[in-house]
């Protein structure tokens, strides 16, 4: 995200934006919280003691869950701050499906594994039947749905570079 889209998300301007970056202007904890949202970052986020590129350590059981379609849970397993790229597991119900209609989100690179089970994936369209260990990559632009007609579990990874607001 460049200073001027921060800017414009958290209500500031870039300028603003790279004085504080460089220490030469402190904001208010209302600013720090509006920039924080807007990065998809926690207040306390901002103030992480760990130096860049520490290994973090991110519990199966809390794990943040998205809210999708019956029968799906989606977990973010990338921690935030996400820099170059975003993970999400996927757990499909027998029957399941990300929703009636394909959708789309920003125009980054995503890519699709199955790591359990068999699911179809619609792009613009086309079904593509995938089964355990298969991926498939394509642009997040692309409308693109994933169902489960199988009578088994299905579970999938998505990764997505740079990261998008899904």
């Amino acid at each position: 995200m460049s200073l001027k889209e921060l800017g414009e998300a958290s209500g500031t301007t870039a300028g603003f934006l790279s004085q504080l970056e460089r220490g030469l202007t402190n904001a208010s904890v209302g600013v720090l919280r509006r920039i924080a949202a807007a990065l998809g970052m926690t207040l306390a986020d901002l103030f992480e003691e760990l130096p860049a590129g520490s290994p973090r350590l991110l519990r199966r059981e809390v794990r943040p869950e998205l809210q999708t379609s019956a029968g799906i849970h989606k977990f973010l397993i990338s921690q935030r701050p996400l820099r170059h790229l975003e993970v999400y597991a996927g757990e499909f119900e027998p029957g399941s499906s990300t929703g009636d209609e394909p959708y789309t989100h920003g125009d980054a690179q995503e890519i699709l594994y199955v790591t359990a089970g068999e699911i179809v994936i619609e792009l613009d369209g086309e079904p593509y039947a995938m089964q355990q260990g298969d991926s498939m990559d394509y642009m997040s632009s692309l409308p693109h749905r994933i169902i489960n007609n199988s009578s088994k579990p299905a579970e999938v990874l998505w990764i997505v570079s740079p990261p998008t607001s899904i």
